[in-house]
């Protein structure tokens, strides 16, 4: 395996970025990740990668955003292996042709039937709030359909973004590979070669540039972004149960979760008793003081901090509300009375600020869901079969869960992906194969 030095950000030029695609591509052309082999080996070397080095990617995610072991273990390692395992179990059945009808009045003996080819050279651009997940599970994707591929890490993550651009190369075959740091600017250099795919985690702000850029090449484009994702729920159901479950899903890495419950809907009635409910979850989860809690992260940076300690002033505070920027903490925080035109509605809350908006009936609750951008996902807790059918076929989102928010992550055999401002395009297990591949359609008609 030929080593190729990437060149440091501060250094990173236009004819550096050239000449990372064209060698790349040279790669690519000459048949170099298209055998099934190499793309298997790619991902065995990405596990391996994982597996042989959980304490330095431990240690990077928590001096990035204070990650516990167990999360960093859970979702960003974890989370990694099961997405490389099942891939590697269902790569060869995935890519069998298959075959198609063919008409009638076609010469006999003809046959028909597709294949899966890959792109050529895709760009990932990870996102900082799961930097190791977010980055490696579309690399793995790309790689299993055959692609080269170009990695860039998310800069706010700064350490673990050090930690992948030395570690990558060292496991991943550097003749289809290559890692690129730094920030917009590289980031812009990049953008500006021409890809096979591009796929972005992020905002929706630099996913319209990402999308303006790649209309240059006319470059297919995955956006993986983000919005409010609502939670409604019902009455009568257990309002424990659901202050557990929203609680873990809400203020897990500290609220930075693209698919974290943005904020809730409710009767009057129910609201008032799920104030207690949740103040008693983060009590349970987090302690007394969340501050002193090894399982409690912190805001990536000031910038972020200080977007997020602005939304504390709306509503009313029923838990929490106390931020220290100099530790860049924000505590766990539940807003009851919250108006649907306070600041903290107006934009994605990325952060652990969980307001409590009240609605008559589940009516408003739709209405109120279908005024906004469709969310990444929606989620719902109501033991009702006549609710769960209205909310499937009345709302659009990116995913619709029902019961635990945030698990359909866990489920590969699922597509993760937006739908409207929350993105386009879907990944995970089959999904991502298709997302780098292309369905070459192939008729045979015989000459005699």
């Amino acid at each position: 395996m030929t080593t190729h030095p990437t060149p440091s950000a501060t250094a990173f030029t236009s004819i550096d970025a050239a000449a990372i695609v064209t060698r790349l591509r040279t790669a690519f052309r000459a048949g170099h990740t298209r055998p099934l082999a190499w793309r298997r080996e790619q991902l065995t070397r990405l596990r391996t990668l994982l597996t042989e080095n959980g304490d330095a990617i431990a240690g990077a995610l928590h001096h990035d955003l204070r990650k516990s072991r167990t999360e960093v273990d859970t979702m960003e390692i974890g989370g990694t292996l099961r997405e490389i395992d099942h891939c590697l179990e269902h790569l060869d059945a995935w890519l069998a042709p298959e075959s198609a009808a063919v008409p009638a009045f076609l010469p006999e003996g003809t046959t028909a039937r597709t294949e899966w080819e890959p792109l050529g050279v895709a760009l990932v651009i990870s996102a900082w709030n799961y930097p190791v997940n977010l980055l490696l599970v579309p690399v793995a994707g790309a790689l299993a359909a055959g692609n080269a591929v170009v990695i860039k890490p998310a800069d706010y993550a700064v350490a673990t973004s050090a930690l992948l651009a030395d570690l990558l190369p060292r496991y991943l075959d550097n003749d289809a590979t290559a890692v690129v740091e730094g920030g917009p600017e590289e980031t812009a250099l990049l953008l500006a070669q021409r890809f096979d795919h591009i796929f972005y985690t992020g905002n929706g702000t630099v996913g319209r540039i990402v999308m303006t850029t790649a209309a240059t090449h006319l470059t297919p484009v995955t956006l993986e972004l983000g919005g409010k994702s609502p939670v409604f729920v019902d009455r009568d159901v257990d309002l424990s149960l659901v202050a557990e479950r929203v609680t873990q899903a809400k203020f897990t890495n500290a609220g930075q979760t693209c698919v974290a419950p943005d904020y809730l809907l409710t009767d009057p009635y129910t609201a008032d008793a799920l104030e207690a409910a949740l103040a008693v979850a983060v009590y349970k989860r987090f302690g007394a003081d969340p501050q002193r809690s090894d399982a409690y992260g912190r805001i990536i940076n000031e910038r972020h901090f200080d977007r997020i300690a602005a939304l504390l002033g709306s509503g009313r505070t029923v838990t929490g509300g106390q931020a220290d920027r100099a530790d860049k903490y924000i505590a766990p925080t539940v807003l009851a009375d919250v108006k649907a035109d306070e600041p903290v509605m107006c934009e994605e809350i990325f952060g652990p600020v969980l307001p409590i908006l009240t609605v008559a009936d589940l009516d408003e609750a739709i209405a109120f869901i279908n005024d906004r951008d469709k969310p990444l996902a929606l989620y719902a807790f109501t033991e009702d079969n006549t609710t769960r059918r209205r909310l499937a076929s009345t709302t659009s989102s990116g995913a619709l869960n029902f019961g635990l928010p945030m698990s359909h992550l866990s489920v590969s055999s699922l597509p993760f992906g937006g739908v409207g401002e929350s993105g386009m395009g879907s990944y995970r297990g089959r999904y991502s194969l298709e997302t780098f591949s292309h369905r070459k359609a192939i008729l045979d008609v015989p000459l005699s």
